[in-house]
């Protein structure tokens, strides 16, 4: 039977965690997921222990489950020209670069919506796409040590213990992310309009 989000298709551009983890629950849901990897720069993901049987990741078999995937190399005309072609038939795209680099690339909101008025465009980023930290590095104990989530965490004498799983990288990207996406898709069906939705995991 098919998921009620049958019929939509995500262009998806992330890697590591936030992003798979968001475009892995619409994959569930029924949307149809293609993931744009770089020929050059694998995702990380792939190489993270434990290993199947077959010596693939089990943690990149679980994020990527229910996706295909296409190698693209989005720093040539040839590879932008296939994205912009890959685009007009897709309703969302989900990208997790820092802020800018996909306009750099040409694949940013403004250049493909020339191509699809209707395009669902969701960045997800550490700290947002504006404001002073947007082209700060980051990783999930920054965002949750800023937004004041390690203070709850710990005691006075020792301070904050790391919490063990992505606790940012998950409920503020990847659950904000696809909350974000499904209120556009239902927007979209009420006036027509697609739009840039910006996830700040902090």
């Amino acid at each position: 039977m098919p998921g009620p989000l049958a019929g939509l298709k995500v262009l998806d551009f992330s890697a590591l965690l936030p992003g798979p983890f968001a475009t892995m629950m619409l994959a569930d849901l029924g949307a149809e997921v293609l993931r744009v990897e770089s020929p050059s720069r694998p995702d990380m993901v792939r190489m993270l222990p434990p290993l199947a049987s077959d010596g693939n990741s089990a943690a990149h078999g679980y994020l990527n489950r229910s996706k295909r995937s296409i190698a693209i190399d989005m720093k040539t005309a040839e590879g932008l020209a296939i994205v912009k072609r890959l685009v007009r038939e897709y309703d969302i795209v989900v990208e997790q670069f820092r802020p800018g680099v996909m306009d750099r690339l040409g694949a940013g909101y403004e250049a493909l919506k020339a191509e699809n008025p209707g395009l669902i465009y969701c960045s997800i980023t550490g700290y947002g796409q504006t404001g002073p930290y947007k082209d700060r590095a980051g990783h999930d104990m920054n965002y949750l040590a800023i937004a004041g989530v390690l203070g709850y965490n710990g005691r006075k004498e020792t301070g904050p213990a790391p919490i063990s799983v992505q606790v940012a990288d998950v409920a503020g990207g990847s659950c904000h992310a696809v909350i974000g996406v499904l209120a556009a898709v239902l927007h979209r069906l009420k006036t027509g309009e697609g739009q840039h939705i910006d996830v700040s995991m902090t």
